[in-house]
């Protein structure tokens, strides 16, 4: 299960982490979000103990959002060692998503 990312728990479970994270940036009222939500879980099953697999809801965590300079939703935003590698805006797929994270693991 994806885990819920907030400005809380954000330096113990991203920053601090020796694993790969991935975070999806997204709301609830946004149709391609809700899309991307499903295949958000099934990487977080698929990587567990190789990579984080989180969600960040945009308007939660205003601050995660500006930090990330998320203009556009859904944005899935790759961290290795606290810094960003890779960022997608958009929907995309179980696979395309799969392999972008592989490259990490």
């Amino acid at each position: 299960m994806a885990l819920t990312i907030t400005t809380e728990n954000f330096g113990e479970t991203v920053m601090d982490s020796d694993l790969p994270v991935m975070l999806d940036f997204w709301a609830p009222w946004c149709g391609p979000c809700r899309t991307l939500g499903p295949v958000i879980e099934k990487l977080a099953d698929k990587f567990e103990g190789r990579a984080i697999v989180g969600k960040v809801n945009v308007d939660d965590e205003t601050d995660l959002a500006g930090e990330f300079k998320v203009l556009s939703i859904p944005s899935v935003f790759i961290l290795k060692d606290g810094e960003v590698v890779e960022r997608l805006v958009g929907a995309r797929t179980e696979s395309e998503l799969s392999e972008l994270l592989e490259r990490y693991t």
